[in-house]
């Protein structure tokens, strides 16, 4: 089995673009580790570096404790899945899983072996003599996974592998990934631009925007402790609300955030305040005082149960309910207060309606805040 190490990573193309800046990676032997981010960003060209599809322009790889910049692919011990599945239409499931065998010229009796102990991982054992056509995506892909286990590699790279999958097989096979890798116990790395395959399979997540890598952390640390507004909004769905403020300090010397406006669309004109909790006044957050930030806050704390409002004592607000979306579990709310959007995740009891005028409760201990020019997190 292998680590990987990326050190200072670039990938630059003709006429100066440079799709991936300096990613210094460390990733373990045996972990699954998500590279996530919107398209565009960097994730499929990295991953592409480490198979050795696309030269690395600066900084060097190691697998293990090998540099494998300039070694094939193939001599990389290394196993590609990838979003089309790629499987030869001609051949049988048995012919596409043993096909890099065949080539590598095992003997006939291994390639059987491994190939019927892989289609029972996978359960294929009863489609090895079927075409792909006479499959379904969720089936291909899983031949696809198969042909990189025969192989038995140091590491699998998954690029986008469940993207061509309807919404039901996806959740089916997140499942089915993740079992494959604590039962083959090797090093996995996925691309995907899906932030809930990302929450619900890695071991760490690597976040990228515009080829740079801007977090890495395990799931519940990026949720909870993103280091920028980008993160923050990435990760969570509904996304994390972003509210424009200003941060003020009153007489008891307490930081609070402002929002709202006198002279608001709404007409009512009323300012909004959320005292900072004790355990987030962070001595940075002198330096912001009657400065704008940005307040972040996710949907599930925003509340609109009355017990909850009746006993809070700050961040109390306003709001005219635009959408109601019944999601059997819970139920979201769309908000609007002094014209800005709020999204609330709240119980499926709720009875909020569209156009009813509500009061909700933003949990002052679950508010982040960002610095409004560089995005940075001040406060999570």
């Amino acid at each position: 089995m292998a680590s990987l190490s990326l050190r200072g990573i670039y990938k630059k193309y003709p006429g100066g673009v440079v799709a991936v800046s300096d990613v210094n990676l460390e990733i373990r032997d045996k972990e699954f580790i998500i590279l996530v981010g919107p398209s565009g960003c960097g994730k499929s060209t990295t991953l592409r570096m480490i198979a050795g599809l696309e030269e690395i322009s600066e900084g060097e790889l190691y697998i293990g404790d090998r540099l494998v910049n300039d070694i094939a692919p193939k001599d990389r011990d290394i196993a590609m899945v990838f979003q089309n599945y790629a499987l030869y239409p001609h051949m049988t499931v048995f012919e596409n899983m043993a096909f890099g065998l065949k080539l590598r010229k095992v003997p006939k009796d291994e390639i059987a072996r491994k190939v019927e102990e892989a289609a029972r991982i996978l359960d294929l054992s009863h489609l090895l003599d079927r075409k792909p056509k006479a499959m379904s995506g969720g089936q291909r892909q899983r031949v696809a996974l198969g042909r990189a286990i025969v192989r038995s590699p140091k590491v699998f790279l998954l690029d986008e592998p469940l993207s061509n999958l309807d919404a039901k097989l996806r959740a089916q096979m997140r499942t089915e990934i993740s079992k494959l890798h604590k039962k083959l116990g090797t090093t996995f790395i996925y691309v995907t631009h899906d932030q809930t395959e990302a929450m619900t399979m890695g071991d760490r997540i690597v976040v990228m925007k515009d080829g740079f890598v801007q977090q890495i952390d395990t799931p519940q640390n990026l949720y909870e402790q993103p280091v920028n507004k980008f993160v923050a909004g990435f990760l969570g769905s509904p996304q994390m609300n972003f509210i424009d403020a200003v941060l003020r300090k009153n007489s008891a010397q307490q930081y609070y955030v402002e929002f709202g406006s006198d002279d608001s669309k709404t007409s009512r004109g009323v300012k909004y305040q959320i005292i900072v909790p004790e355990s987030k006044a962070v001595p940075e957050l002198e330096k912001y005082v009657d400065r704008e930030v940005t307040l972040g806050i996710r949907p599930e704390s925003v509340h609109d149960e009355e017990m909850y409002i009746s006993t809070a004592t700050t961040g109390v607000i306003d709001c005219n309910v635009e959408i109601t979306e019944m999601m059997g579990a819970e139920t979201f709310l769309y908000l609007e207060c002094e014209g800005i959007p709020i999204t609330a995740r709240v119980s499926p009891r709720s009875t909020a309606r569209p156009q009813d005028m509500i009061k909700v409760a933003l949990d002052p201990n679950r508010i982040h805040l960002f610095d409004k020019e560089t995005e940075k997190t001040i406060v999570n």
